[in-house]
């Protein structure tokens, strides 16, 4: 069996779980998830535990048994506490602020970038962060990933946007390579 997929799901108190043909709702405090699985995989849900089994041993059938129990996983953690993801500006004079639900980007170009709210994603800004939060964890990194792409964080100084905890590769600048290198 997956090392990952033979794990049960344990469902807290205040999270419903239920598997109606090849159809997984996940509903919460945070909102309902939805997810339609490959015919290749079963769901059972009993005793607080979402349990996912395969019908046959192909390679195939053994992936989507693995991948199967981590969305479900993610929908359960998704409406119960949520997934976020936090973004750094880095470089003088980069700023975000909140306009309305959007979110506007000071980052170096003539000018500014507005990112426009998501359904089911919340943004906030904080000093030099932006946190992007939601039940889904696909879309929160999505979202994430689309305000990190205005202004990659470049390999010299490192400004830019990037995420937290993040470690940017730093280059030596062509100065220092040719004054080292006689």
């Amino acid at each position: 069996m997956s090392k990952i997929g033979k794990l049960p799901v344990d469902i807290p108190q205040n999270v419903t779980v239920t598997a109606v043909d090849n159809r997984v709702e996940v509903t919460g405090a945070k909102g309902t998830l939805s997810f339609t699985f490959r015919p290749e995989v079963t769901v059972e849900i009993k005793d607080s535990k979402v349990k996912v089994d395969r019908k046959s041993d192909t390679k195939f059938a053994k992936a989507l048994h693995g991948l199967t129990r981590s969305l479900i996983a993610n929908m359960v953690k998704g409406v119960s506490i949520g997934h976020q993801k936090v973004l750094e500006l880095v470089g003088v004079g980069y700023r975000a602020s909140m306009q309305g639900e959007n979110v506007v980007l000071n980052v170096g170009y003539s000018h500014p970038v507005v990112i426009e709210k998501v359904n089911g994603i919340q943004l906030e800004t904080k000093d030099n962060k932006i946190i992007v939060s939601g039940a889904d964890k696909s879309l929160v990194g999505e979202v994430a990933a689309t305000i990190r792409r205005v202004r990659p964080p470049e390999p010299y100084k490192g400004k830019g946007i990037k995420y937290e905890g993040e470690y940017i590769r730093r280059k030596v600048g062509k100065a220092l390579k040719t004054a080292g290198g006689t």
